[in-house]
């Protein structure tokens, strides 16, 4: 479940590292009673944009696919032997 504690409590920050790496989870920051912000540690961070990242590929391969954009296997690695002379 997300936590979210209002920006007044940022002063802590020790206490606010160790929430955003105790519960692998990004912390939501309130001002006012509206969201403001998101603290989450780098390596949760590293891991969305790296699963983001595998997301748009998967996404692009499967247009390739409906566009019928794609060839076989075997063609692949025989472009690939002729381009590096394998």
């Amino acid at each position: 479940m997300p936590q979210i504690i209002p920006i007044r409590d940022l002063k802590n920050t020790a206490e606010i590292s160790e929430k955003c790496h105790a519960t692998n989870e990004p912390l939501f920051i309130t001002k006012n009673g509206y969201g403001d912000m998101v603290i989450m540690s780098i390596e949760n961070y590293e891991k969305m944009t790296y699963m983001n990242d595998i997301y748009l590929k998967l996404e692009a391969a499967e247009l390739s696919i409906k566009q019928d954009n794609t060839i076989s296997g075997n063609d692949s690695i025989r472009k690939l032997r002729e381009k590096y002379e394998l």
